[in-house]
C-alpha cells in the first residue's frame, strides 16, 4: 500500500518494515531503526505504491510520538497527494504536544513511534503538512527578529513614539540579500 524512506538514513521501506496493529494502523518503533536518538529524524518521505491503492475520499496519514507522549499529526498523502515530505515535529520536552486522532497509551519508558493510519480525508487538518507550517512561522519570527534589531541601531525616541529613518527597510532589505549573496549558508541560519 506504501512506502517509507527516510532521508539520508534509510532505504525505502515497505509496510512489512512496522508492525500492522489492525487492517488500518502500522505502527515503526524508532528505538529498532536509530535507537534513542529519534528526534535527529527531523523528516520522512511517504507515497502510495500504486494508483488506485486508496479511496478517494481516504488518505495515509502520518504521525510521530515522542516517549510518554500523546501522537502529533505530520501530514497526510491520498490519490491527489501520491507522495510528500513530511517534517518530524518531536515536540518541545517543555511543551505539550496536541494529540491527533491516532490515540495509544504508553508507558514512559516506551521509545519513539511513527504512526501510519488510513483515514478519511475530509476529517484531517486542511494543512497537510503541519511541520512545513511550523517551519515557515520559525523561519518569519527569526526574519522578524533580525529586522527589529537593525531598526533598533537606528531608533531615535520622539516623545513616546521610535522614529527611524524612512529608507530603513530599503536599507535592512540590501544588506540582508548581500549577505545571502556573499555567504550562501547565511539564509540556513534563519531556519530551524
Amino acid at each position: 500500500m506504501f512506502g517509507v524512506v527516510f532521508p539520508d538514513r534509510s532505504y525505502p521501506m515497505d509496510p512489512s518494515s512496522f508492525a500492522q496493529i489492525d487492517p488500518l494502523h502500522w505502527l515503526l518503533d524508532m528505538k529498532t531503526f536509530v535507537g534513542e536518538a529519534y528526534h535527529e529524524v527531523k523528516e520522512l518521505c511517504i507515497f502510495l505504491l500504486n494508483a488506485g491503492v486508496l479511496p478517494p475520499e481516504k488518505a495515509l496519514a502520518v504521525y510521530c510520538q515522542a516517549p510518554g507522549r500523546p501522537f502529533v499529526f505530520c501530514g497526510a498523502v491520498h490519490a491527489a497527494r501520491p507522495s510528500a515530505v513530511l517534517s518530524l515535529p518531536w515536540p518541545d520536552p517543555a511543551g505539550d504536544a496536541a494529540a491527533g486522532p491516532l490515540q495509544v497509551v504508553v508507558p514512559e519508558a516506551a521509545s519513539a513511534k511513527i504512526g501510519v493510519s488510513v483515514e478519511d480525508l475530509a476529517a484531517l487538518p486542511p494543512v497537510l503538512d503541519a511541520g512545513a507550517e511550523r517551519r515557515v512561522e520559525r523561519l518569519a519570527l527569526r526574519v522578524g527578529e533580525n529586522l527589529f534589531n537593525f531598526m533598533q541601531s537606528f531608533c531615535g525616541v520622539d516623545g513616546s513614539r521610535l522614529v527611524v529613518p524612512m529608507d530603513i527597510l530599503d536599507r535592512w532589505f540590501k544588506k540582508f540579500q548581500e549577505k545571502a549573496k556573499k555567504d550562501p549558508s547565511y539564509l540556513k541560519g534563519f531556519a530551524l
